[in-house]
Parts: C-alpha cells; structure tokens; sequence
C-alpha cells in the first residue's frame, strides 16, 4: 500500500507543471524510476520530476533537499540532483513534488562498479568534498549518524531473522564485526554533512566507475562513520584500502571500526530486502540481495584488520 491515493500519471504531472510551471509543460514526460519515498520521471533530457508515493514522509525530505542541496551541489565533484523548482501541495495532487536536474547513468545495484581503482578514488574524493563542518541549523539524521548502541536491538533482530532463513552462513562473525564497532570510542569531532543512505540504489555507474549520487533525502549532520561505511557496501573486492588511503582526513582507527558497524546494518537490510524481492513480497527488491551479500563477506573478512 502507498501513502499517495493520487494516480501519478504522466497527465497528472504535465497538469501540475501547468498549473505551477507552465514553461516546463511541454516537455516529454516519461517514467524513470520507483523508489523507496518518491516516483521519478524524466522531464526532456534533463530535468527530472520527483513524487511522494509510498510513505507519508517523503514531502519533509523533498523540501530538505530543496533547502539545502543548492548550496552543496557546486563543491561536489560528481553529479548530484539539484533543485530547480518546488512544488506545491495542490487540490490536483496534495503534497509537496520537486523539479530537479537529471543525472545520466545505471544503479549500481544493477550495474555495479567493476573499475575498482576508480571507484574507490572517486568514491573517496566524492565523500571528501561532501563532509564538511554543517551550520548548527542543519538537519540531524532520522534512524543513523547516533550512537551505534542505539540499533543494537534493531541489529539482534535483523541478524537472527537472516540466519533463521538462511540467509547469512556465519552468524557469530557478523555479530563479532558488530559487537567491535559498538565498542568503538564515539565520534568526538564536529557534525559534517552526510549523504545518510549510500546503498548501490542510491549511486549510479558509467563505464564501471560512479558517475552519480541520488537520493540525498537523508541529508543531515553527523558521523562520517555513517558514510565511510559505503567503502564495503559499494567497492569491488580490495577496494577499500585504497579508499581509506584516498579519503581526507585520513580516518581514524575508532572511526573505522563503527563505519564497520553501519555497514553491517546496511548489509542485513540489503539482504532482508533482496530476499523479500526474490520472494514477492511488499517492499522487496531482488537486485538489492547480492551487494548486500557481498558486502557482508567483506566485512567479516576485516575483523582484526
């Protein structure tokens, strides 16, 4: 079930840019994508029209973005969707909807990266632009960026229901990854920003390397613990050293060791996701579950590293 009881058609969206936007209504109009909070559909060949429809949300994320991505676009060094224009809850749709750049290339999570090199410095230097000091008004993290300890309930759960399915061969080396990231000293530093939800969906490939980041309604200040994280969930194998060489400031031992257990966390959902996709049930996504599988082998490979 979805939040939205609208239809979002392509009717629907060329009569909101009418009402809203009339220069923008002309434009073809196609479906690109449906994700987890928003429809996407490309407007022309390069605009994108964004939707809330699967949860209630979605409007508060679009109108961070609007805020606050402008401003974050021209010091990052790959593609981002960048806000051209809002839009207004209306009597013909009634909820906040957003016009913004189109960023060309595949999800990752259906075309992963296979130029590791690349990846791993172009992930680094992406990550490296982005986390900078945020302002004290910026947005905090709705589920991530606190204390490890806090999902420590969410991470038993989530563990024990994949090894019940069978879905994970080596239960006790995920929890020792998790169990030594939830020991790790807290991050003492100041709040950077943070993309917040770097799974292989949310980043896009071009000729084997990233090309692209999306989806940055989890947009807040905090850890870059919770960021670093991607090294495990998004580069081919080996990639992450040189990752973490590439990365600045260089990460710390403590800091590497909770990215770990964001990883983790990110991991199980992938899986649980993926598995739920193969299996046809609601919210499933079966290219999510071998990333996710991946990762966690790559994970409980760095124990003691």
């Amino acid at each position: 079930m979805t939040a939205t009881e609208t239809d979002i058609s392509e009717d629907l969206i060329r009569g909101l840019l009418r009402e809203q936007h009339p220069d923008l209504a002309d434009r073809p109009v196609k479906l690109a994508a449906l994700g987890w909070d928003n429809q996407v559909w490309r407007l022309g060949d390069d605009l994108a029209v964004r939707l809330p429809w699967a949860t209630q949300s979605a409007d508060a994320l679009l109108r961070k973005e609007h805020t606050w991505l402008p401003a974050l676009a021209p010091h990052l060094p790959l593609q981002i969707p960048v806000p051209q224009r809002l839009g207004e809850p209306s009597e013909r749709f009634p909820r906040t909807w957003l016009v913004t750049t189109w960023v060309p290339g595949e999800p990752a999570d259906l075309a992963p990266a296979t130029r590791a090199a690349d990846a791993a410095v172009t992930l680094a230097g992406f990550l490296t632009a982005l986390h900078r000091p945020a302002p004290d008004e910026a947005p905090t993290g709705r589920d991530r960026g606190g204390p490890l300890a806090d999902h420590a309930e969410s991470f038993a759960q989530g563990l024990a229901s994949a090894a019940e399915r069978g879905l994970i061969r080596d239960p006790d080396a995920v929890r020792a990854v998790w169990e030594d990231a939830a020991a790790a000293p807290e991050w003492a530093g100041p709040s950077l920003w943070l993309h917040g939800d770097l799974h292989p969906a949310n980043i896009l490939t071009t000729n084997g390397t990233f090309s692209g980041v999306i989806d940055f309604g989890d947009l807040f200040a905090g850890d870059p613990a919770c960021d670093l994280a991607a090294a495990w969930i998004l580069l081919p194998d080996g990639a992450a050293d040189l990752f973490h060489e590439t990365y600045r400031p260089s990460p710390d031992a403590a800091t590497l060791r909770r990215a770990r257990g964001w990883a983790v966390l990110r991991a199980l959902g992938g899986i649980h996701i993926g598995d739920a996709g193969v299996h046809g049930r609601p919210g499933g996504k079966p290219t999510w579950g071998p990333p996710a599988h991946a990762a966690l082998q790559r994970l409980t490979a760095s124990v003691g590293r």
